[in-house]
């Protein structure tokens, strides 16, 4: 078979030669012009950037279209040029073969077989067309036109373009689970009930974190300007925060209990409102502040329209039980869980994303820090519900968080009773490549060293060596076990109404 492809004998080669022929026989005219340059704007995938640019101007699917088509492009035109052109050297066409005035002029100087530009136009109009079926239509003439181009204009033979046609339309399939289309996330829905009508501010305590990131010194006068009535105390470095915070959710005449700051901040806000049992309204500030995004108080309108009309909601938060210090002399911590922790690389890797997120995209920036972060990561050993594991990250939400893979980001449903628990492994055999491999195409999810699944309780242990516990953003070191559970509805929060 080889022999076969490299030197092109028997009845292969004489359909070429009179598939040529016929070409050769028809008439000269504009067409050649138009097949000339078709064939020369298709060189080194020019044509194919330029329309994944075009896609790429449309969110969604065309956006997803033009990815997929260039990453089976990428694969197609690999292979062809690194792999099958060197195995398989065969000569070109000659100029007899062909009128001259159609004779591509130079001629390519690499083998004939197989047709690197019939692989690639199949290949990005066929991955193209897996994710919108009607773009894979509307490109598929152009990728023909390309791939007869090669035969008209004497650069191929026929059955080099056929040979890569499906080598593209071969990439395709192979990249289809590449990168999949990620399923749309549920629509946000609230527990809704209803909180104290704080007019003006009058009645709440609002707690401000002086070392939040986005603080400065304008920040208590906006506060004070947009919640005339409130008391509002800050928080300084030599403060303790989560007493100062209880101070504050205990001065009288404190009906709702405020906090400006990031997630460490709000989390020991939450603590001190689900004790008091007061509502609690979460400012935008600091540097990261994912439950005030969550809770739809994103800006300081939104939030001051919520506590005015008293439009709250309940979640529930995660109570976590930390045992650190010597085994003899344990010590234990009770915490307030909102949002995530994790142990392992996860930190390193979101706190990389956020920094790339406004140059990049979001997609973009989680593949970018992955691969930043786990190229050069080791992993930890512990035990998870008394399983033994050596792994890269480990992950617990409150609540679910979509998408379901290594970079969650959005949490619609507050009040769901489970902990989103999300593994990483490194038990397997060639541990990081795995990982990478599954970065780079998007498989993450999909993977064997992934584990996700729900719980109510979970239970990890130290196996040697202590470990450090990130709790909403704020690190815990020397832990040697900890136990996560869910405390259902315990805390209501305000949320304007959609």
């Amino acid at each position: 078979m080889r022999r076969m492809l490299r030197r092109g004998p028997g009845r292969i080669a004489r359909l070429d030669r009179a598939l040529v022929r016929a070409i050769s026989g028809f008439p000269g005219g504009e067409h050649d012009d138009f097949f000339r340059r078709l064939s020369a704007v298709a060189n080194k995938g020019k044509l194919w950037f330029a329309a994944a640019a075009v896609l790429a101007i449309f969110k969604g699917r065309p956006r997803r279209a033009a990815l997929h088509g260039l990453i089976a492009q990428g694969v197609a035109s690999a292979v062809t040029n690194l792999g099958f052109k060197t195995l398989l050297p065969r000569a070109r066409p000659l100029p007899e073969h062909l009128p001259v005035f159609r004779f591509v002029h130079p001629q390519p100087t690499s083998s004939s077989m197989p047709s690197g530009h019939s692989a690639s136009a199949v290949a990005f109009a066929v991955g193209a067309g897996f994710v919108h079926p009607v773009i894979g239509a509307a490109i598929a003439p152009v990728a023909a036109g390309v791939a007869y181009s090669r035969v008209h204009t004497g650069a191929h033979w026929p059955s080099d373009v056929l040979f890569g046609s499906a080598i593209g339309a071969g990439a395709a399939l192979v990249t289809r689970k590449w990168w999949p289309v990620r399923p749309p996330f549920p629509d946000t829905r609230r527990n809704r009930t209803h909180a104290p009508e704080i007019a003006g501010g009058l009645g709440l305590s609002v707690a401000v974190n002086t070392l939040g990131g986005s603080y400065g010194p304008e920040t208590v006068a906006a506060l004070q300007k947009v919640f005339p009535s409130a008391y509002i105390q800050q928080v300084g470095q030599d403060d303790d925060l989560v007493a100062a915070i209880r101070a504050v959710g205990t001065h009288p005449g404190t009906e709702a209990l405020g906090v400006w700051g990031g997630d460490g901040t709000v989390g020991a806000a939450a603590a001190c409102a689900v004790a008091e049992k007061l509502p609690l309204l979460v400012l935008p500030g600091g540097t990261l502040n994912h439950f005030a995004r969550d809770a739809g108080t994103s800006t300081l309108t939104l939030a001051l329209n919520a506590a005015e009309k008293g439009e709250a909601a309940r979640a529930d938060v995660g109570h976590v039980v930390v045992e650190r210090g010597l085994p003899d002399n344990p010590e234990r911590l009770a915490l307030t869980m909102l949002n995530t922790a994790s142990i392992g690389l996860y930190p390193d890797m979101v706190r990389r994303r956020e920094h790339l997120q406004p140059s990049m995209g979001k997609p973009l920036a989680g593949v970018v820090a992955m691969l930043r972060t786990f190229a050069a990561g080791t992993p930890t050993t512990l035990f998870v519900d008394g399983v033994h594991h050596k792994l890269w990250m480990l992950y617990v939400g409150r609540g679910r968080y979509f998408p379901r893979d290594h970079a969650p980001l959005v949490r619609p449903v507050m009040d769901d009773g489970v902990l989103d628990f999300r593994l990483i492994t490194a038990d397997e055999s060639f541990a990081r490549l795995r990982l990478l491999w599954s970065v780079l195409t998007g498989t993450v999810a999909t993977s064997k060293i992934t584990h996700l699944r729900e719980a109510t309780r979970i239970r990890v242990e130290a196996s040697g060596t202590p470990l450090t516990l990130a709790v909403d953003g704020e690190a815990i070191p020397g832990v040697r076990s900890v136990e996560f559970t869910v405390r259902r509805g315990a805390l209501t929060y305000y949320s304007p109404e959609p």
